[in-house]
Order: C-alpha cells, then structure tokens, then sequence
C-alpha cells in the first residue's frame, strides 16, 4: 500500500530521522556493494539521464518531453527511455499525448539497444540516475525548490536515494522554483564544474478556473507544490486532497469527490498526470491543469545538452 511522503522528512535533527539512521547506512553499504558488482554497458548512441536524488516529484518528466523536443528542433531524433513499470502508466500517457519516441521495457540497456535498432540518434533516460548497469554521457539532476533535499538524509531517515556527493557524478542540475543562492554554493562546494539553471511551471489553462470555488486532488510526488502552484496563482481552493505517487483511485473514490464537489458546488480539478490516469474509467466531470515547462536561459541549457551528444 502506498502512502504519504511522511513530514519527518523535511525536518532536521529529529528522533524519527536519527532512529533510522543505521537502516539508512546498512542501504547506503548495499548500494556502493551493488554499483562495484554492476558492470556497465556503453552503447553506440549518447545517453542523457534525467534523473534525481531526492525520492519523486522533482519533474523528470516534463523536462524529458521538453529536451526530446528540443532536441528534434534541431534535426536530432531523440528516443525517451523509461524502465516499465505498470503503475507509472500515467507517465507514459503524458509523453505519448506529446510525443511518439518513447520505449520502454523492464531493463532499461534493452529499451537503449531497441533505440539503436531503431536508428534513434540520442537516448534520452527519464529516470535512472541510480541504474549503474548503465554508461551515462550527461547526467542531469532535478530538484524543486519547495523541498530541494530535505532534511538531507537518505532512505529512510530522509528522502534521498543517495546523498548530495551524488553531486561529483553530474553536468547539469536544474532546480525548478525560486533561485536559491545558499543551496547553489553547496553544490559547487562539491563540483565546480556542474552548470546551475532554474525553471518553472506555467499554467496554461488558468482562467478556466478563475471566479470558481475549486475542490482540487492530486496523486504526484509533491502534491503540495501543486497546491502552491494554485495558490500563487490566486486560484479559490476550497479544499484539497492529497494521494501517494502514481495512486490508482477507484471509481468509487472518484464518484465520492464528484458528489462532494457538486453538494458544494465546487469546480474538481487534478494535475494533468492524474487526468491521464484516471480518464479511462470515463468520468466526464473533471478537469485538469494544464501546465508547461520553462526554462531560464533555455538555449544555453540545450547547447550544453547537445555538447555531450
């Protein structure tokens, strides 16, 4: 059963966190063990990994759309990789309502090799910055700056899959929100040689809910910063719902919430992620934001993508 990111995670110096720390160094060992055991592939096309650290919701997605279409604008033909699992199907709906480039298979090498044959010209790795099987030639971290690394720990005292040295292995770290000058100096404390950008998500169907009362619901990995997104953008939301990552609702839940919004007449509204998982159980009383992905100094962010490629 999955659940919320527990808030122990974003605080500092407490007994929850410092109880689990052994738990989170025994993973730690497992892992080093596990990458000095791994062999690694190298493959005829470049691989750029899109990946993070901190656990979900840091926008890898989008970013990898983004880039894959970039990169076609300029005469590449980029294919999007993502290990297959059945419970992400909502990802693969977002980049197939975009995109016709993406392959997926239960070993990411395999979905590579199947690029090759195919005769793409870049791989594009949504996801698996943690996949050591395979040879990256970018890497590129996410971080959004609601939370950027938490209270920095790693699985299970914190949010992080590994801590931020991760930082040694990277080219590029993009931080969707606001510039934060102290978390960029702790980055280039680690490497000077990674290049720092920002982004940010527009909405791009807003005043379709403006004037409304909103009963807004959402199952991502940082439910909270799309309820912020909402507030920034001076949204009435009268109540919100939050649900684990990639939540498969029932019918039964989706029929509750409609009833819930229409007693109270209340517009219900959900993240386009969730619309796509959700769209094929055939309610018809639900829309989504839509939002899109900007890039400050987007050209110069894509020139040093295409320089590794």
């Amino acid at each position: 059963m999955k659940i919320l990111k527990p808030k122990f995670w974003e605080k500092n110096n407490n007994l929850i966190s410092l109880s689990l720390l052994p738990i989170s160094f025994f993973l730690q060992l497992l892992s080093i063990i596990k990458k000095k055991l791994t062999s690694e592939h190298s493959f005829k096309i470049p691989v750029i990994c899109i990946g993070n650290i901190y656990l979900g919701g840091t926008g890898k997605t989008p970013l990898s759309i983004l880039v894959a279409k970039e990169l076609r604008k300029r005469d590449k033909k980029p294919a999007i990789i993502k290990k297959y699992y059945s419970e992400h199907i909502d990802e693969h709906n977002l980049i197939n309502d975009s995109l016709d480039c993406l392959l997926l298979d239960k070993q990411r090498s395999q979905a590579i090799n199947n690029a090759e044959k195919k005769q793409y010209d870049v791989a594009i790795l949504d996801d698996g910055f943690q996949d050591y099987s395979i040879k990256k030639n970018l890497n590129i971290l996410c971080f959004n700056s609601n939370q950027l690394i938490g209270n920095g720990m790693t699985l299970p005292a914190g949010p992080l899959r590994e801590n931020l040295n991760a930082i040694k292995k990277t080219q590029i770290v993009l931080i969707n929100g606001n510039k934060d000058k102290l978390f960029e100096e702790k980055i280039l404390n680690i490497s000077n040689k990674v290049k720092i950008f920002y982004s940010k998500y527009l909405p791009i169907n807003i005043k379709e809910f403006e004037n409304k009362k909103l009963f807004v619901f959402a199952g991502i990995g940082n439910p909270s910063n799309f309820f912020k997104l909402l507030s920034e953008n001076n949204l009435d939301v009268h109540k919100q719902m939050a649900f684990p990552d990639h939540y498969k609702f029932t019918k039964s839940e989706i029929q509750k919430m409609i009833n819930e919004s229409s007693e109270n007449n209340l517009e219900l509204i959900t993240t386009e992620k969730d619309y796509f998982r959700i769209k094929d159980l055939g309610f018809k009383h639900i829309k989504f934001l839509k939002i899109k992905l900007e890039i400050l100094e987007k050209d110069k962010f894509i020139n040093q993508i295409l320089s590794y490629s």
